[in-house]
């Protein structure tokens, strides 16, 4: 299996418009955050994007991405659905519509924020194009397949927005979590690789602090958790060196390979 970190950034990104920080001025390519997304690839060469981040379109040309066979939305905020349109460059290819996978409060807000792609009476003008795709409920706590592909959402709050994470085998990815339930705990026993945001310093109403994020990663004991959802209060270089063992920010274009044997 192999996780390419699409984008790690908070819905600012890094550099922040306006903002003349030592990172936004960094020279450091890590310290370069566009909004958070990622895309997973199983063995089976089942391939799923989470989320459509506002940069989609330069993020899956910059990790030579050309297709999908799935998105997986974690939520309805702004960051992490406004590259939608983007879309339409992989759905032009495809014999039949892209499945959009989320809670329903996430595909409500998806319906109301482009009619045009999911109004069935809105045609595009001859030559014109627009993503084609088809939304999939799904529920915490019951998986579903994507091809061959078992996913598990889990739910995890995020002050007054829905939020589910995903667990495909071994990896786990959770971003905009505050904190994670027992049930999240449970779900996430044994994986190996786990991904989850750390939003700054300081605690935050909506986020884990990257205190918090360390102490929630120990619970869940993956061999590797990786961070994002990062902002710009530190330097990619001075965070990883802080960090325990086995805990480590990601960047943007990061590939990680999981292993298919099983966990010793």
């Amino acid at each position: 299996m192999r996780l390419t970190f699409l984008g790690t950034g908070t819905s600012f990104g890094v550099p922040q418009i306006g903002c003349g920080c030592d990172v936004c001025r960094s020279a450091d390519p890590r310290d370069r955050r566009t909004r958070s997304g990622a895309v997973v690839e199983t063995a089976g060469g089942t391939r799923l994007l989470i989320d459509t981040p506002p940069e989609l379109r330069l993020q899956l040309v910059a990790a030579g991405i050309a297709s999908v066979d799935a998105v997986l939305f974690t939520h309805e905020h702004a960051d992490h659905i406004h590259g939608i349109d983007d879309l339409r460059a992989v759905t032009v290819h495809r014999d039949g519509p892209l499945c959009l996978y989320g809670e329903q409060p996430t595909l409500d807000t998806l319906r109301v924020r482009f009619p045009y792609i999911f109004d069935a009476a809105f045609r595009p003008l001859p030559g014109t194009t627009r993503p084609e795709a088809r939304l999939v409920t799904i529920a915490p706590g019951t998986p579903f397949h994507v091809r061959e592909t078992p996913i598990l959402p889990i739910a995890v709050p995020h002050g007054r927005a829905s939020v589910v994470g995903y667990r495909v085998g071994d990896l786990a990815y959770i971003t905009d979590a505050k904190l994670l339930p027992a049930s999240a705990l449970a779900a996430l026993r044994g994986v190996r690789v786990l991904v989850l945001n750390a939003l700054l310093r300081r605690a935050h109403p909506t986020h884990l602090s990257i205190d918090e994020a360390v102490a929630t990663a120990k619970a869940v004991g993956a061999e590797r958790t990786y961070f994002t959802h990062l902002t710009h209060d530190n330097f990619h270089a001075a965070l990883a060196a802080e960090l325990p063992a086995g805990i480590m920010p990601a960047h943007d274009g990061l590939v990680v390979e999981l292993p298919d044997s099983p966990r010793s």
